[in-house]
């Protein structure tokens, strides 16, 4: 995962404040003297996949810049249990006053690493493509659009501005699927290269769409697998060209069969919006008291 940038950055200070307030750290004020200097790993309780290491390194040095900071594992990195994410050495009272925002952000983008690997094994061997959706945490969706991608999915646009995608509701206040075209050709002449991506719920309108140009991809939404096959085989016979990709309710369970029908892509909103956060735990392994 990249260094975080400025709405990042927003978001550590956002957390650091909600955590410390505006008297900081009483407890270990309190219990740690001044002088003390502390080393602590953030070790894995259960296996995961690693994510969020830059995040969780910024955290603590917002709150000290002189904590030393050593990794002992990549973004990506599939750790055992016990196994050691990062070690921090400096002031004790600082690692205290870090300790708890840095592992909320690693425990729910390390989460999301495990569960996005988890799906990505399901289907492995075949050749679909798994996405996250825009499902995600308010703030924290370019952190865990990252994590998507350490766990071996893949991302899905990351807002409105970056991709077209045309839903149901959008299709309910247009009114007439007749109207596409040229609102299609619009936005290939005002957005040239900018996927375009619409919605079927049914086979009819599946047919519609697979015979309009500059259609990218259509979304085959809550659409049962016998309905995906069919779909497969309307799209090689009309218009080989457009992807299909799978959507609504898909579990670990339902995935492979889905994967099985020949769609191109499966997006699956779970991979944000349905996660254990990993469990981790920063323990002190040495500790200077004086002071």
């Amino acid at each position: 995962m990249s260094a975080p940038g400025f709405r990042e950055n927003d978001l550590i200070q956002i957390a650091l404040q909600e955590d410390l307030g505006a008297s900081g750290d009483v407890t270990s004020r309190a219990f740690i003297p001044i002088g003390s200097k502390s080393e602590g790993r953030i070790v894995a309780r259960s296996s995961c996949i690693v994510a969020g290491l830059s995040v969780a390194r910024e955290v603590f040095q917002r709150v000290d810049p002189e904590l030393v900071i050593t990794m002992g594992c990549s973004e990506g990195d599939c750790l055992a249990q016990g196994g050691i994410l990062m070690t921090v050495s400096g002031s004790t009272r600082s690692i205290l006053s870090a300790e708890r925002t840095a592992l909320n952000f690693l425990g729910r983008l390390c989460g999301i690493a495990t569960l996005s690997s988890q799906y990505a094994s399901v289907v492995s061997d075949l050749k679909v493509q798994l996405l996250d959706t825009r499902k995600t945490t308010p703030g924290w969706r370019r952190l865990e659009k990252e994590a998507v991608k350490s766990g071996g999915c893949v991302n899905h646009r990351m807002g409105l501005d970056d991709a077209v995608l045309v839903k149901d509701n959008h299709l309910a206040a247009l009114g007439d699927l007749g109207l596409l075209p040229s609102a299609i050709n619009r936005i290939r002449a005002e957005n040239p290269g900018m996927t375009i991506e619409i919605e079927a719920d049914t086979l009819e309108q599946l047919d519609r769409l697979l015979r309009m140009p500059g259609i990218d991809v259509i979304l085959l939404d809550n659409m049962t697998p016998e309905m995906m096959r069919s779909a497969v085989d309307l799209r090689s016979r009309i218009a080989p060209g457009v992807l299909l990709e799978a959507s609504g309710g898909v579990t670990l369970e339902s995935l492979r069969s889905i994967a099985g029908t020949g769609v191109d892509r499966i997006s699956v909103g779970a991979l944000t919006h349905s996660v254990t956060n990993s469990d981790l735990s920063l323990d002190l392994i040495t500790a200077d008291h004086a002071g």
